[in-house]
């Protein structure tokens, strides 16, 4: 057991593979350091195999979201259905395109949007001509969403539905990727994901004209050139929002070993659940009770009862803060941000309650056995001393 950390333990580093140096010193070797080169051609050849749609190297999954807004047609003035529990990369991009969010609650089930809410609103919003324009769905710390539920009530009402799979690469929903099920889907591969390019993201849409419109917009949407001398023709606006050559190389090498990566996190996981099974007042975020679903377990994620379990979520954070290990509450809800206040919230009571009793531990594929020993022991110690 270790006695105390000498370097900070974070909750979530990148665990690199050596074909991704391999890849990006070929990227430095032949001079292919721009948003073109091999890498950014065989990752979206290699991405696109895995899910079974056409996919778009982008810079991050931000840039996907706001990509994904427009290409189902959100506009200035737009209502978008999005969930209050997340970070706030799922509900900015929704003000990039001038359009209004309105937040909407989790359920107890995924954490992640309700559809019993969402069935409840579309219904009132039909019945005087307010449809929202899009609704955005979440899968929050690698929990799949009831996706099959959403979908359903979104199609009754023809609303289209993007996805946001920033933490959820590697999940499963009844056997699909989450990201692929709705009409456009994004990844991310900041530094703390599942995998890792340091940054960007792809774009997954089964509408090749979809993907390919947004591989232009995504290039400052040059047209072609009828003149043939690249004379930078531009009909329509357009973003610097391409994945480069050498970020492609760093994720196409982590692409090779995904598996290994969720197996770890779960790995993970599991363990905590095991050490924590006679600690009362801890509960482990469920995982999705649907046949083929499997959570990816980016994050491994707790509830704290402050009754039964005799400190607070807050106090176990900062208790294992001064013991030099990182962990966070579960996402803060964007209608408590003061960036969104005075927006439309639907129900409000469960993301509250997450937020507030929600713990995110260090979740590292390389998390040595040692290193989540100490974590164990410092929270399983903690709540021994409350409890006597």
């Amino acid at each position: 057991m270790i006695d105390r950390l000498k370097e900070r333990l974070y909750l979530s580093v990148p665990h690199m593979s050596e074909a991704s140096l391999r890849y990006v010193e070929e990227a430095f070797a032949t001079n292919w350091l721009s948003t073109v080169g091999p890498n950014l051609v065989a990752l979206e050849e290699a991405a696109s195999a895995l899910v079974g749609c056409p996919v778009v190297g982008i810079s991050s999954g931000t840039a996907g979201l706001h990509l994904g807004l427009r290409l189902v047609g959100v506009e200035a003035g737009d209502e978008v259905v999005t969930p209050s529990l997340s970070f706030a990369a799922s509900a900015n991009p929704i003000r990039y395109q001038g359009a209004v969010p309105v937040f909407m609650d989790s359920d107890w089930r995924s954490w992640n949007l309700d559809p019993n809410l969402l069935s409840e609103f579309l219904k009132k919003r039909a019945a005087v001509n307010r449809l929202p324009k899009a609704v955005i769905v979440v899968h929050l710390f690698g929990q799949p969403a009831r996706m099959a539920a959403i979908l359903e009530i979104c199609q009754r009402y023809e609303v289209p539905v993007i996805e946001d799979a920033a933490e959820s690469l590697g999940a499963r929903y009844r056997g699909a990727h989450p990201g692929t099920l709705g009409e456009v889907g994004i990844f991310s591969f900041n530094g703390n994901k599942m995998i890792t390019g340091t940054t960007g993201g792809m774009l997954v849409t089964k509408r090749e004209a979809w993907a390919e419109k947004a591989r232009k917009w995504s290039q400052q949407a040059v047209d072609p050139d009828p003149e043939g001398v690249k004379n930078y023709v531009h009909s329509e606006l357009g973003y610097n929002y391409r994945m480069s050559n050498v970020i492609a190389g760093i994720v196409r090498g982590q692409f090779e070993v995904l598996e290994e990566r969720v197996l770890a996190r779960r790995a993970v996981f599991d363990r905590y659940v095991a050490a924590f099974e006679d600690v009362p007042g801890l509960e482990p975020q469920p995982e999705l009770e649907e046949e083929g679903c499997r959570h990816s377990r980016w994050l491994s994620c707790f509830t704290v009862d402050e009754e039964a379990f005799g400190r607070s979520c807050y106090d176990l954070i900062r208790l294992l803060a001064e013991h030099n290990v990182e962990s966070r509450p579960v996402w803060r809800p964007m209608h408590l941000q003061p960036l969104y206040e005075g927006f439309e919230m639907v129900g409000g009571e469960v993301a509250e309650r997450l937020n507030r009793t929600g713990i995110c531990l260090p979740s590292s594929s390389s998390l040595t056995q040692e290193e989540q020993d100490y974590v164990i022991d410092l929270i399983v110690t903690a709540g021994k001393e409350r409890n006597h």
